[in-house]
């Protein structure tokens, strides 16, 4: 492969990392006086899809979000960065890393909220899944988010397949011993079945 085919075809880490940084105001506050979980939500998909349209030259819808724990809340008058970067790339799918980290501005501290992955696939004109760029990787810590998305990838693929076996195995003849110390009660006319 010679090099201007190689560029073509690969792209490093750092051709699609991604910051998005917004202040947040107070229509973005919940009833608890934070802001909404909703809200940095749609903030990371505005990054993932950024970066993840970047490398692929195309269109990216989401696939999927995994992992989406918060872990601080963030506050009105805070200003949040979303940190995007491309961890993994398969055929036509892209795997975001998001990092999440909050700033008071008033006493200069950070906190690190969320981190998140989103999967993305790249579309063509008629939506139809299209081929993305090969991800150079240029550094150990490149190295280590890829094999660690390519083994949550495969995770994620067997634990799917494995809870849909369980669903199947449970839709028809409901084991009611699975209710057993769970806060629920069956209904007089679900108790006589």
């Amino acid at each position: 492969m010679n090099n201007m085919s190689e560029q073509f075809d690969f792209k490093p880490v750092s051709f699609s990392k991604t910051t998005i940084t917004e202040l947040m105001v107070p229509s973005y506050a919940n009833f608890g006086g934070k802001v909404h979980g909703g809200t940095i939500l749609s903030l990371m998909d505005k990054a993932a899809y950024v970066c993840s349209s970047k490398h692929a030259g195309n269109y990216c819808v989401t696939v999927s979000v995994d992992t989406v724990d918060f872990l601080k809340p963030v506050e009105v008058g805070d200003l949040v960065s979303l940190h995007a970067s491309v961890n993994y790339v398969g055929k036509s799918s892209l795997i975001i890393g998001i990092k999440t980290v909050a700033e008071n501005l008033k006493n200069r501290t950070e906190r690190h909220t969320n981190t998140s992955y989103f999967t993305m696939v790249a579309v063509d004109e008629n939506l139809n899944p299209a081929k993305v760029p090969g991800l150079i990787l240029e550094n150990n810590i490149e190295l280590i988010r890829f094999i660690k998305a390519k083994i949550r990838k495969e995770f994620k693929l067997k634990k799917r397949e494995e809870l849909d076996d369980m669903i199947h195995r449970y839709a028809d003849l409901p084991d009611k011993n699975l209710l057993e110390g769970e806060n629920c009660r069956l209904a007089g006319s679900i108790d006589k079945n």
